[in-house]
């Protein structure tokens, strides 16, 4: 007898809990993310030195320029980038090396009173001055003219001298006389005070020598001076001397007086020889140069 045999009933597997699968995936992702760091450090220990003195500068690169300026900030702040740049391109094993003190110039003397020379050094430096020894001798004076001429500026009063000299305009000077301009001629008589253009010395003497170096100023270039007179006046010292330039030569003579002023008043006479006939008026301006008052 047979048994009917009962159909058999399909089941499907059981499912799978979707728990287990969401854990899973967060696993695989922390593992993920800790391999990803794990390579980053790699990377890290191998691209930096193991020291930090293993670390090489590299070139400085100047910053951008700023606009022009002409004002002290723009000054100072340029100033400040190039100290900055030159600091840091020299290598630290350089040796700076201070700069050599400038050299310290030889005063030359000349014309006018030369860098770390006294007046009176360059006075005795200067080849175009001989020096006014005890051998040069007084000269006789004639007697003072009565027809004077003021400078009040220097508180001088000096003779006024007869025709052919003739007043004349006095800038640079306080006062004037000149005598005719000859044909031909590049000089001329001058006769003209002012108060004393150079540094006054303790003694009237030496403010005289040096004034008579100054008078070269206004007589032709290569003059040089030959003593011929010297000796006190009131108030006062007179030079009198020749001019010697080239093949021709003048007379000429300083009087250097106390006016009372600020400072001694000058009166400065000088004659070519193209006009030797007055030359005698040179002794009429060294007797009659005296103070007013």
């Amino acid at each position: 007898m047979r048994t009917a045999t009962k159909p058999r009933t399909l089941t499907s597997p059981p499912e799978r809990s979707r728990i287990g699968d969401i854990r899973m995936r967060v696993v695989y992702r922390g593992l993920a993310v800790a391999a990803a760091v794990a390579a980053a450090a790699v990377a890290v220990v191998v691209v930096l030195p193991s020291e930090p003195d293993g670390v090489v500068a590299g070139p400085v690169t100047a910053p951008p320029a700023a606009q022009p300026s002409s004002g002290p900030s723009a000054q100072a702040s340029s100033s400040a980038s190039a100290s900055a740049s030159a600091s840091s391109s020299a290598s630290p094993s350089e040796t700076v090396t201070p700069a050599a003190p400038a050299a310290q110039v030889t005063p030359t003397p000349g014309t006018s009173l030369a860098p770390g020379y006294t007046a009176m050094e360059a006075l005795y430096a200067d080849p175009r001055v001989p020096e006014l020894t005890t051998k040069v001798k007084r000269m006789r004076l004639p007697a003072p003219s009565r027809r004077v001429t003021k400078d009040r500026r220097s508180g001088l009063a000096v003779p006024k001298l007869p025709k052919p000299w003739k007043t004349y305009g006095p800038a640079p000077f306080t006062t004037r006389q000149v005598l005719p301009r000859l044909r031909g001629a590049t000089v001329r008589g001058m006769f003209v005070t002012c108060p004393l253009p150079i540094m006054e010395q303790k003694s009237p003497r030496d403010s005289a020598l040096l004034a008579a170096r100054w008078t070269l100023n206004h007589h032709p270039k290569g003059a040089r001076i030959t003593w011929l007179a010297s000796q006190p006046v009131r108030h006062g010292w007179m030079l009198v001397y020749r001019v010697t330039y080239g093949k021709r030569s003048s007379r000429a003579a300083v009087v250097v007086v106390d006016g009372g002023m600020s400072k001694p008043g000058l009166a400065f006479v000088t004659v070519p020889d193209a006009q030797r006939k007055q030359w005698s008026d040179i002794a009429r301006v060294a007797s009659g140069v005296r103070v007013l008052g």
